[in-house]
């Protein structure tokens, strides 16, 4: 992507009013961008769009669609990729306010979103892609061997979307301890949120496969399956889960955004976030890893949403760019599960939008209000980091944020977080 495209904010993203001076004609939401769309105009046509979605002037709102529907490719550059999907999320979201009217707008130019089922190989091969989740990995399987040197039985709660893709390499490590491997159990809930990567096998049989490859590399394993939903909160206290002899890890790899985070009034009780860090925290575990996209979505705002989201998700986009064809069936699928998450941003609100995601700073603020303090990463871990970007695109970089939260960085801009946390004794 050229350098004019490298997202700046624009005088819009946090002010809607500023757009309500031009919300009558379609040349306030042209003015300056003709013959230049860039990532700017392209940007200030989708909040004029949004405005007028928000105010239920549909006919504005299809007059800049048709301006965008010209500007948007799901074959073109990043940008009109992009632009493709966001496009798609707000016809989507029209078609809600008015199904007839939006009729003619052509879905496949909108960028069409092909789900599919991934086979175990597939899924590893998307993961590899672009250090997206491998950073993640990275990071938190450092971490989590360091904190359990020495323990004899260890025991991770695994809440995260990849389908358990991290351990192998843990196990491997755990398999390479000087003093032999510990007794490893890996528990995940029977809840997943409903997005992409989705498997073609079912959770047990990723169990099983994880042992078949612990049994190899001679680690002692057991795999279990605990029940879980967003909504109705796990207790695991009474399931007695958790040994007294075992070091307890809590692992949350893309979780959290996908717990509702409304404070109940009715019955005065805390978000569903809240509720599930305290319940964690009783469990005093020995580390808890949360890794997550650096960026916040949760604003009721639409046009809030929109700035932020349009900022921010151009970075897989830009970085599929420098090394996947256009016609790559992989970028088109991973790019499709990006669309996947910007349709939920842009096109639903309430408990249908299920993409709520706090940025690392906000996550931080959130871990300490419930009592937990932050630990930091020693050199090994960002050693090890280091090592993983430099089998990826020179873009690709990280940083030490403050609460020693390490970030991923994509030619200077945050994309994914780490961070590693134990209860305070005296929260």
């Amino acid at each position: 992507m050229k350098a004019d495209l490298i997202r700046e904010s624009t005088s819009v993203d946090q002010n809607p009013n500023v757009l309500n001076s031009q919300q009558n004609s379609l040349s306030g939401a042209l003015r300056g961008c003709l013959g230049n769309l860039d990532a700017a105009c392209i940007e200030k046509l989708l909040l004029h769009c949004a405005s007028a979605l928000e105010r239920n002037d549909v006919t504005l709102a299809q007059q800049v669609m048709w301006v965008l529907n010209n500007v948007a490719s799901s074959t073109g550059d990043p940008n009109q990729r992009l632009t493709s999907y966001f496009l798609r999320a707000l016809v989507s979201r029209a078609t809600r306010v008015c199904p007839t009217a939006m009729n003619y707008f052509d879905t496949a130019t909108c960028g069409g979103i092909q789900r599919r089922l991934m086979s175990v190989t597939e899924l590893a091969g998307y993961v590899d892609l672009i250090p997206w989740h491998r950073f993640g990995f990275c990071v938190s399987n450092s971490a989590i061997f360091k904190a359990v040197e020495g323990c004899h039985r260890v025991h991770i709660l695994d809440f995260s979307i990849t389908h358990c893709m991290q351990w192998p390499t843990l196990i491997d490590a755990l398999a390479k301890r000087p003093e032999g491997p510990p007794s490893l159990c890996i528990t995940v809930p029977s809840w997943r949120p409903p997005v992409p990567p989705s498997l073609n096998v079912s959770i047990e049989e990723v169990g099983m496969r994880l042992a078949n490859f612990a049994k190899f590399r001679d680690v002692p394993f057991e795999f279990k399956v605990i029940e879980f939903s967003s909504s109705s909160m796990l207790n695991l206290k009474t399931l007695n889960l958790i040994r007294d002899d075992e070091a307890l890890v809590i692992n949350c790899q893309n979780w959290l955004r996908y717990l509702l985070d409304e404070e109940n009034e009715m019955i005065n009780a805390s978000s569903y976030r809240d509720s599930f860090l305290e319940i964690v925290k009783d469990l005093n575990p020995r580390m808890v890893v949360v890794v997550d996209e650096d960026s916040d979505m949760n604003s009721p705002s639409l046009c809030s949403r929109i700035t932020t989201g349009f900022n921010y998700l151009w970075i897989p986009f830009d970085a599929l760019e420098t090394f996947l064809p256009k016609e790559s069936r992989q970028r088109i699928e991973y790019e499709a599960d990006m669309g996947h998450k910007i349709e939920n941003i842009v096109g639903f609100e309430g408990i249908q939008r299920i993409e709520r995601l706090e940025s690392g700073m906000k996550l931080s603020q959130r871990m300490k209000k419930v009592g937990f303090g932050s630990v930091g990463f020693d050199e090994e871990t960002v050693r090890e980091v280091k090592s993983l970007l430099d089998e990826h695109a020179s873009g690709w970089g990280m940083k030490k944020d403050e609460d020693d939260v390490l970030v991923l960085t994509w030619k200077g801009h945050n994309s994914v977080y780490a961070t590693a946390w134990v209860p305070n004794i005296s929260g």
